[in-house]
């Protein structure tokens, strides 16, 4: 029989998932959206069509002016929203929790040396990217 590394095939799902919904979806969104738009609405309705005949016009309209629409929001989102979100995720890691209450107690006198070389050791395995779900 073989084994199979658990924690191996949940990274190998992670990155599938990943891969799928930022950059493949991310494609076939805007390839999506283009031909729906120009399909339902610019080619049945004969304004539209007589101003925009051919699809690679649309798709050359449609790209100057989503592309800095959207690199606006995110350059906004990335300004003010970013700090929220990264803050509910620090404030929801049982590691980060870890982490500030060994330094306090290490400050308060309270953490004893074992304590503290053991997240010494976590730590350097973070680092090195050698760390299994136990050490947590």
């Amino acid at each position: 029989m073989i084994k199979v590394n658990e924690g191996w095939i949940r990274r190998r799902w992670w990155e599938e998932r990943t891969g799928h919904t930022i950059y493949l979806i991310y494609i076939l969104t805007f390839v999506n959206y283009i031909l729906i738009t120009y399909t339902f609405f610019i080619e049945k309705i004969p304004f539209f069509q007589e101003l925009i005949p051919h699809l690679w016009i649309f798709v050359v309209i449609f790209l100057v002016s989503y592309i800095p629409a959207s690199t606006i929001i995110g350059y906004w989102h990335r300004r003010t929203q970013l700090k929220v979100e990264t803050t509910i995720k620090l404030l929801e890691s049982p590691l980060w929790a870890k982490m500030f209450r060994t330094v306090m107690d290490v400050q308060t006198g309270k953490a004893s040396k074992e304590e503290i070389e053991k997240m010494r050791q976590l730590l350097t395995k973070i680092e090195k990217r050698k760390y299994t779900k136990s050490d947590f």
